[in-house]
């Protein structure tokens, strides 16, 4: 993994900028804490953190492919490609010669034989700048379903990059700041594919590359979801779901550093636990090493809601037993979630106030756990997006609602541990000027409009495709820009088989029929799996990341709304609704604010330590 930046410049010369570019990929050293490069030229400037994964010693950065004393072709990288060997081996063929045994090197001679088009041979999650010497050309090329990420920044003369927001902030000429429009998108539950929230930044679109020349900014597609027949019988289509499986953490198990599983114990996590378990045991290197993040009593007194039936820690064990997984359980308690460090650490690892409370400092605090023993971890993030798995996918009113269904569903405040909304402590009058409703309905137009169909899609397989589009270009791009921050945050690589362009574009072509054919959500990935799961886990209900039901946590977040508003001088005060304060805050008041509060808390903390700007 790592964290890349720079800076094309077509009007300056960039060899006198080191102090920026210093600055710039410093921010970056959580995401890579290995090593540190730069590289300038006149119009180009590089900045690299690396995490050392592959290639331990010949994989440094900014790295660049010479030729008779010139310079062809330089990046700077952040990803893996997981067929860089078959690429490699049919570059030698065509006189290419490597020096080095990484990935990286690949991805420069890819881009020297096949150019632009070498990005549609790439299999894996990757973010990069290639910079062309001979044309004084930028190019920014990001994965298929976006697990990476990559941000950039028009200027006059050229464009800034970064990893992440913060590496863009960090350049002197640029000013933090979000106007309407970045904070209803930073408060809905939207993730518009492009859209970077602070203003004047864009995000890299998922299978998108951006061409910086002397001419401007470009912007091309080099890979979306196609609708295509889908011809497969359902025992051809479950043993092929298999086969690709097998592949897919095959590849993924790749790496010259400890690696492991997280496991929660839900149909996801398991196959992947399983399914590693099963090829390192094949190749003599078992057991597979398992994490899964527990909170203190969480499971004695575990009590259900519609969104989780079911404790997680009783059936991450009996996963583990079965496989014979090395597992440990990461047990957090109320003081570690409530800690002012931590929730500081979790707040500059996003960048933005917009995340899932509680459930983003317990996912900080388990990747820092698992950080002290492996380097790389497999995830089951995006089965549930791949597979159908949520329960709105299953609910006739979320799934027919003319808006996103998980909106439709109130799953943002459930997710975060309350049935509130994020909005509910916000000002009126603020809420007025963004129009959060009418937001969410700009970009649900937006994301139907894109849906490809065919001819065939009728009734409700139409409707079912357009959900699956949905959730594979918007809501899957909320967990995975979490998970990518909360792990890079602390130098943890965490890898996400169930991404992989080429099962995703299978199955998204898969009749919602057959995806629920024995009458149940993730049909089809249980049937391809079933055999090296118990029936326990195998036939558990889907049930998300957890989240502290512990009272206490409650209070101290009622305690600490209760002290912000009445400080008359705090950053957020304007953005407060006094009297919702007031109401949820007092004496004996038993409301639900848990979302609320915490995206107001967020935001305080935000205002106060990043120095943004709000332009409104």
């Amino acid at each position: 993994m790592c964290g890349i930046t720079g800076w094309i410049s077509y009007d300056r010369n960039l060899t006198t900028e080191r102090a920026t570019l210093d600055a710039m990929t410093e921010t970056m050293s959580c995401r890579g804490p290995d090593a540190a490069g730069i590289w300038l030229d006149t119009h180009a400037a590089f900045g690299h953190r690396r995490l050392a994964v592959i290639d331990i010693d010949g994989g440094k950065q900014p790295m660049s492919v010479e030729h008779d004393g010139r310079t062809l072709i330089v990046t700077t990288y952040s990803g893996e490609v997981y067929n860089y060997r078959e690429l490699r081996a049919e570059l030698e063929t065509l006189g290419h010669a490597f020096r080095t045994s990484s990935d990286t090197e690949v991805v420069l001679h890819a881009y020297l034989e096949w150019g632009e088009a070498f990005a549609e041979r790439l299999n894996g999650m990757y973010a990069f700048a290639l910079w062309d010497p001979r044309t004084e050309e930028l190019l920014l090329i990001r994965d298929r379903m976006g697990i990476k990420p990559l941000y950039y920044f028009p200027t006059s003369d050229g464009v800034l990059f970064g990893s992440e927001p913060k590496a863009i902030n960090a350049h002197p000429d640029v000013r933090p700041a979000i106007d309407t429009e970045g904070l209803a998108e930073l408060i809905t539950f939207t993730k518009t594919p492009g859209h970077g929230v602070f203003k004047g930044m864009h995000e890299v679109r998922p299978g998108h590359i951006v061409r910086v020349s002397r001419n401007g900014v470009s912007v091309r597609s080099y890979w979306a979801l196609e609708a295509r027949e889908h011809t497969d019988d359902l025992d051809t289509t479950v043993a092929r779901i298999r086969e690709l499986l097998d592949d897919i953490v095959a590849r993924q198990l790749i790496a010259d550093v400890p690696l492991c599983t997280l496991l929660s114990g839900g149909l996801d996590s398991s196959v992947i636990t399983a399914l590693s378990a099963r090829a390192l045991t094949a190749q003599g290197i078992g057991p597979v090493r398992s994490f899964a993040v527990d909170f203190t009593g969480y499971t004695e007194n575990f009590k259900a809601d519609d969104l989780r039936g079911t404790p997680d820690g009783p059936y991450a064990h009996a996963l583990a037993e079965h496989v014979g997984s090395d597992h440990h359980d990461i047990v957090l308690d109320t003081a570690a979630l409530m800690d002012p460090g931590h929730r500081a650490a979790v707040l500059a690892a996003r960048d933005l106030p917009n995340g899932f409370g509680d459930g983003d400092t317990s996912l900080y605090l388990l990747f820092k756990a698992v950080r002290e023993q492996s380097t790389v971890a497999l995830s089951g993030e995006s089965a549930d997006e791949v597979f159908g798995g949520y329960r709105w996918f299953h609910d006739p009113e979320a799934v027919h609602a003319d808006t996103f269904p998980w909106i439709a569903a109130g799953v943002s405040g459930r997710f975060a541990g309350g049935n509130a909304t994020r909005e509910a402590l916000l000002d009126n009058g603020l809420l007025d000027k963004l129009d959060l409703k009418g937001y969410e309905q700009r970009r649900y137009r937006e994301a139907l409009a894109e849906v490809p169909y065919l001819d065939s899609d009728t009734g409700l397989q139409r409707r079912m495709r357009e959900i699956s589009y949905l959730h594979l270009t918007r809501f899957v791009q909320v967990l995975l820009d979490r998970k990518d921050r909360a792990s890079m945050a602390v130098g943890l690589e965490v890898r996400v088989p169930f991404c992989d362009h080429r099962l995703v574009e299978y199955v998204f072509n898969t009749p919602w029929s057959m995806k629920t054919f024995d009458g149940r959500e993730k049909s089809l990935l249980r049937a391809a799996a079933r055999d090296v799961l118990p029936d326990l886990v195998a036939d558990r209900v889907k049930s998300p990341y957890p989240s502290t039901q512990d009272p206490r946590y409650n209070e101290a977040l009622r305690a600490e709304l209760k002290d912000l508003a009445a400080d008359r001088n705090a950053p957020v005060q304007p953005l407060l609704d006094d009297a919702a304060a007031a109401e949820a805050t007092a004496d004996g008041a038993t409301s639900d604010i848990r979302p609320g509060a915490e995206l107001i808390l967020g935001l305080d903390a935000w205002l106060r330590t990043t120095g943004t700007s709000l332009d409104l």
